[in-house]
Order: C-alpha cells, then sequence, then structure tokens
C-alpha cells in the first residue's frame, strides 16, 4: 500500500462487495464520533432510501473516506447526507475535494439551484469547514443540526 500525503490524486469511486471492507473500518477521531454516523449505518440507511447516493473517496489507491448525498431531481432538493474521513487521513484536504466535486456534480443536474448540508454547532463542528467552502447559514434547524446552503 502506497503512503497517503496530501499530494496524493483524490478520487471518489463506487464502493463495491470487493472494496467495501475498508469503509466498515474506518472511524473519525474520538472527539467526533458524535458529530457523524459510522459508514456501515450510512450504507445500510443508503440501501433503502431511494434518493441516496454514496461514494468511496480516495487518496491513490488507498481508500481514506465516505460521502452520501440525497439527490431528490423531483422536488430540486440536493443534500450533503455524510462526509467522513478516517481519523488517520483528516487535514489533508481529501474532504474538501470531495465536497467540491459533489457541487461540481449537482450543478450540472438541471434546474438545481442549492445544496444543503447540516452539522450539530458546537466544539469540533464541521460549520468553519463548510463555511470555508462556500456554504452559508440558513439560521434554520433540523433537529440540533445546524442547515447550511450552497446556492449556484
Amino acid at each position: 500500500m502506497t503512503t497517503v500525503t496530501k499530494d496524493s490524486v483524490v478520487s471518489l469511486k463506487e464502493i463495491t462487495e470487493d472494496t467495501l471492507r475498508p469503509f466498515l473500518k474506518m472511524k473519525v477521531a474520538k472527539d467526533q464520533r458524535n458529530l457523524v454516523a459510522e459508514n456501515s449505518i450510512s450504507i445500510a440507511q443508503a440501501y433503502f432510501s431511494k434518493n441516496a447516493r454514496f461514494r468511496g473517496i480516495y487518496a491513490d489507491e488507498t481508500p481514506v473516506g465516505f460521502m452520501m448525498w440525497a439527490e431528490n431531481t423531483e422536488e430540486k432538493e440536493y443534500f450533503l447526507w455524510r462526509l467522513m474521513i478516517d481519523a488517520d487521513h483528516q487535514r489533508m484536504s481529501f474532504g474538501a475535494y470531495a465536497v467540491r466535486w459533489l457541487i461540481d456534480y449537482i450543478q450540472k443536474i438541471p434546474e438545481a439551484n442549492e445544496l444543503m448540508v447540516s452539522a450539530v454547532p458546537g466544539d469540533n463542528s464541521p460549520i468553519p469547514f463548510y463555511e470555508k467552502l462556500g456554504f452559508v447559514s440558513t439560521g434554520k434547524y433540523e433537529g440540533e443540526e445546524l442547515v447550511l446552503k450552497y446556492s449556484f
């Protein structure tokens, strides 16, 4: 296995039966565990949601993270549902690459106007991360999560 660095080539790939295991073993940092569900839960949810899509995030050929989004083209609603980068591969811009990939992907959908995401405010919150990528607060909450949007 190659060494992953911040200069590794990042890509998003379909997760298959043959590539599933590393994604199920991934963990976020201990202080983030209350902020994002485990990938096994996310993948199970995706299989029971008609609007869910997901991809594995790779650095070179090494799995480093997971992203899932909801794509409801009938209602023109697009939502970044989950983003997780394995604790050993954080702070290398892999999450930012994945979110920018999703923004580019959703922007190409006819009549898509915005991409939404929600996050729990407080210590270790990913809200500043999303704001650096251009998301702005809507001032609305889904449960205890603040909703942010990226407008096209």
